[in-house]
């Protein structure tokens, strides 16, 4: 299973970025493997869609699962359309998330949020 975690930094003891969309990094974690990789996230800068153009990044990249503290409406509907689960996190550590994820102790994500549209950089 290849599961994806937004952010804030391209390395493992980075914390999760609150932001799904606009997040720097996605680290793509191979629960099998285990080994993992991390992606640089181009629609962190773009000027709308952010979150529709990171939903495809995840499933152009044949991810299972996402493990993200929110996701956008629109970010959901592309993520669900490509039968990737949503998980929510239980804290800000990719390491806890990820053994919380194996361990199946991570509940579905089913709130989403409207988007923050038209909220890109300034």
């Amino acid at each position: 299973m290849k599961i994806a975690i937004p952010t804030d930094e391209g390395f493992m003891k980075s914390n999760v970025c609150i932001s799904f969309g606009r997040t720097p990094y996605f680290l793509i974690y191979d629960t099998v493997k285990r080994d993992f990789v991390f992606l640089d996230n181009k629609a962190a800068s773009s000027q709308g869609g952010a979150g529709i153009k990171a939903a495809q990044l995840l499933v152009d990249n044949e991810i299972d699962a996402l493990i993200t503290p929110r996701c956008g409406e629109n970010a959901a509907d592309v993520i669900n359309a490509a039968n990737i689960h949503m998980y929510k996190t239980i804290n800000n550590s990719i390491d806890d998330n990820i053994e919380a994820y194996i361990e199946g102790k991570l509940s579905l994500l089913e709130e989403v949020h409207a988007g923050f549209h038209h909220h890109g950089g300034n």
